[in-house]
């Protein structure tokens, strides 16, 4: 195939610098709470995310990445031009990535997988009839957007109010913290066990049956319930009755620990198919020599790259979209940003299972919101929420109109090479 090394160089660029993106904004969907309510400092958040954010993108990343990769638009249109695909999934990557760039320098939490589904719809349109798009994916797709937010926020709404009623609101504070804690931790823990054994690793052909996964989470759930129940214990038997308000809050403190490790992981195994699912159809392509099967197995060196990329993004821009996920919506204690966090990581986890390209950025708001109206609307800061808002409506066409563009400038620049 003509120029194959080049689209191979220009795709991994292109991939890295969405990667990049995807880190540089998103680091506040796994972060962001655990930031705003002091729980970690950033440049311990940057530390877990980079470690949780990797392990995410390479053990769960690969069953969203065939969404975005062969799900909006048909590669099989293409049977014939095959160049006008892969200039169309360089287009997308480089749309979505600038995109990204100008909004995290606004510290705007925007949606990164609204930002690459617009661009690959906006590539379809241009080269294809509108029927050719697959309407039905992109509007459950969609849907999952409008849905997602409202589960998140009915979890983080029933997870704060059970805190405050079985914790806070108890008789012996500092003692029904160290009992229920632990369960709540069970359920994240089961969770993305589950969702890794059943769906994370069918890539890397590690096949574990249902009822083993089951079996498996179970235990694992456990254990770490157990360790979480030693260390609330621990300093139970260190401080006693004399802790007030603000030390029970360090228990949540110390568990924000743990749910700012299971968003990471669930952000890495989800958003990872924003940059490597249009990176991956380049790569088939091109190795193929032109061909446009879908069913082309994905290269496990593009999980570890575009891991590598989000990385990037979180230690060198991540700051401040931080800032505005994590202080600016609602005030976050650790005990509410527990609560958000880890309704979140629930929501994203599962979806990230079923290969449903969600957009953590809307869950996160969701649940953040969820906890900040079980306080009452007065605890919500509505013009951010309105801003944040806007800003998901207007990145979608943005994407669109971006793709369009770098569209026909590297169809013109290859006529010259």
């Amino acid at each position: 195939m003509a120029h194959s090394h080049l689209f191979i160089v220009l795709a991994c660029s292109f991939g890295f610098f969405m990667a990049w993106g995807i880190g540089a904004n998103d680091v506040a969907n796994a972060m962001g709470t655990s930031v705003g309510s002091k729980a970690l400092s950033i440049k311990q958040a940057l530390i877990v995310a980079a470690i949780f954010e990797t392990a995410g993108a390479i053990l769960a990343g690969g069953q969203v990445t065939a969404t975005i990769r062969n799900g909006i638009v048909d590669p099989n249109l293409f049977a014939s031009t095959p160049e006008i695909f892969i200039y169309g999934m360089l287009a997308a990557l480089l749309a979505a990535g600038v995109w990204l760039l100008v909004a995290s320098y606004f510290g705007w939490p925007v949606s990164t997988t609204h930002s690459i589904v617009g661009a690959i719809i906006g590539f379809g349109l241009v080269n294809l009839h509108a029927h050719s798009i697959h309407w039905g994916v992109v509007v459950t797709i969609a849907l999952s957007w409008v849905v997602t937010p409202i589960i998140a926020g009915i979890i983080a709404y029933l997870v704060f109010i059970s805190i405050r009623q079985l914790i806070f609101y108890g008789p012996d504070p500092a003692a029904r913290v160290t009992i229920v804690m632990p369960f709540y931790v069970l359920v994240v823990a089961f969770v993305i066990s589950l969702v890794t054994f059943t769906k994370g690793l069918q890539h890397l052909t590690v096949h574990i049956d249902v009822a083993d996964s089951v079996l498996y989470s179970c235990i694992i759930g456990v254990v770490v319930m157990l360790v979480s129940w030693g260390l609330l214990q621990r300093r139970h038997r260190k401080f006693g009755k004399q802790q007030d308000i603000h030390m029970i809050e360090k228990y949540f403190g110390l568990m924000m620990v743990f749910t700012a490790c299971a968003m990471a992981f669930a952000h890495g195994s989800n958003d990872i198919a924003n940059a490597i699912g249009p990176l991956a159809a380049i790569i088939s392509v091109v190795q193929s020599g032109g061909s446009l099967a879908a069913n082309t197995p994905l290269p496990p060196w593009i999980l570890f790259f575009g891991a590598a990329g989000i990385v990037a993004g979180l230690g060198m821009y991540g700051h401040k979209v931080i800032a505005t996920i994590g202080t600016q919506i609602t005030s976050l204690t650790p005990s509410r940003g527990f609560a958000a966090s880890l309704a979140t990581a629930m929501t994203v986890v599962i979806a990230s299972g079923t290969g449903l390209p969600i957009s953590t950025t809307q869950t996160l708001v969701g649940a953040v919101l969820g906890v900040g109206l079980a306080r009452g609307f007065a605890a919500l800061n509505l013009n951010v929420v309105r801003n944040v808002f806007m800003s998901w409506v207007v990145t979608l066409p943005a994407g669109a109109a971006l793709a369009i563009i770098f569209f026909y400038l590297i169809k013109a620049a290859m006529q010259f090479v």
